[in-house]
């Protein structure tokens, strides 16, 4: 079964979200390596394929299902055996429609298993049998391997499932099972009546900590090059680059970049120069050109979090374009950095996270939490 695990590609600087499970390539030998599904609906299996064509690979068995006994097979530089009497559960049809749920839930479409339950929900609230059948079409559709797992609960797994939508004398699925008795369907509808129950309650639970993401769009802040300040800069100004001295010591910088490359030098004379430097630009070429702090890596961080701090602190018109932003992610571009900058998605956006923490605690500032 494909598990949770979370990857993506770039394609033009945005990020398509996927994820991967183990799968055999049969070239001349098995070999085992990664099948990756994303969102965009490519599989990656030596070589970006559309479904269709990742369909025609099983056919041909370039991607394997059966494993031949005897057969030779190999992991790039970790191992080489040979197959003594495999097992395979999977066939060519099931791995596709695994594939094809996966690309629906990384789309956050309902896969074969929320259809099913849709299903379900619609024969509950309408008891007709033309309702049952198309939730028993719906259950098969599941593929077999997902099915145990459909109500999320191991310890019914899909019994009442199975139960519920064979109906009273009807038989399951499973060939070896006998028809479902009147006790078995009333044990099953109870069972759906219970968790359409604990569904309400969970639904009207809300979190005691608050929303797990922002509610208010994303903000970009982009590339600008501005060595005056202006009346009203907007989210210009919380760009680190934007003129707005701060007093660090009894040092004026004449922005929050001059500062942080002042500070990352040793030389006193070069930082005295890089605070005197006509645009950031020039500041920055100078402290490349010099001997950097030996630990600067390890505190940069926690250097230009106490660099922000001052320039809010210092700004207060700032601090309010700040605030404005709410409680929306903030997005800062740095063509010099991946490390400060999200620079399409390739980068780690610190700058954006730092302003988000500085942005919190200007909030807290302003209201009050005691004890703090």
């Amino acid at each position: 079964m494909i598990g949770r695990r979370i990857t993506y590609r770039t394609v033009d600087g945005v990020r398509i979200p996927g994820t991967w499970r183990p799968a055999f390539i049969h070239n001349g030998r098995y070999f085992l390596t990664e099948l990756f599904i994303y969102a965009d609906g490519l599989i990656d299996c030596w070589g970006l394929v559309t479904v269709e064509e990742f369909e025609e690979k099983l056919r041909t068995g370039r991607v394997a299902t059966t494993l031949p006994d005897g057969a030779q097979a190999a992991v790039h530089g970790v191992a080489r055996w040979k197959f003594s009497e495999p097992q395979s559960r999977l066939t060519p049809e099931l791995l596709v429609a695994e594939v094809r749920d996966t690309i629906d839930r990384l789309n956050e479409r309902p896969d074969s298993t929320g259809r099913c339950l849709a299903a379900v929900d619609a024969f509950l609230a309408d008891r007709t049998e033309e309702n049952r059948a198309a939730a028993r079409t719906a259950f098969l559709a599941i593929p077999a391997s997902k099915r145990r797992y459909a109500l999320g609960d191991m310890d019914a797994k899909d019994g009442p499932l199975r139960f519920l939508v064979a109906g009273p004398g009807g038989r399951t699925y499973r060939p070896t099972e006998p028809p479902v008795s009147q006790e078995a369907y009333d044990r099953a509808l109870t069972y759906f009546e219970e968790r359409a129950r604990l569904r309400e309650e969970h639904a009207a639970l809300v979190s005691a900590d608050g929303p797990p993401a922002p509610y208010a769009p994303a903000v970009r802040l982009g590339h600008a090059y501005q060595n005056e300040p202006v009346a009203d800069p907007g989210h210009l100004g919380l760009r680190n680059d934007y003129p707005a001295p701060i007093t660090v010591g009894d040092v004026v910088h004449p922005s929050v970049a001059h500062a942080y490359w002042a500070l990352s030098v040793t030389q006193p004379e070069v930082r005295s120069a890089i605070t005197a430097a006509d645009t950031v630009s020039a500041a920055r070429k100078l402290a490349a050109g010099t001997e950097r702090r030996e630990d600067w890596e390890h505190v940069r961080a926690a250097v230009m979090t106490g660099l922000l701090r001052a320039k809010y602190d210092q700004h207060p018109e700032l601090a309010e374009i700040l605030l404005a932003t709410d409680d929306a992610t903030l997005v800062y571009d740095d063509v010099d950095s991946a490390f400060w900058g999200d620079n399409s998605g390739r980068g780690r956006n610190w700058t954006g996270r730092l302003l988000e923490l500085v942005r919190s605690e200007l909030r807290m500032g302003r209201n009050g939490i005691p004890g703090l």
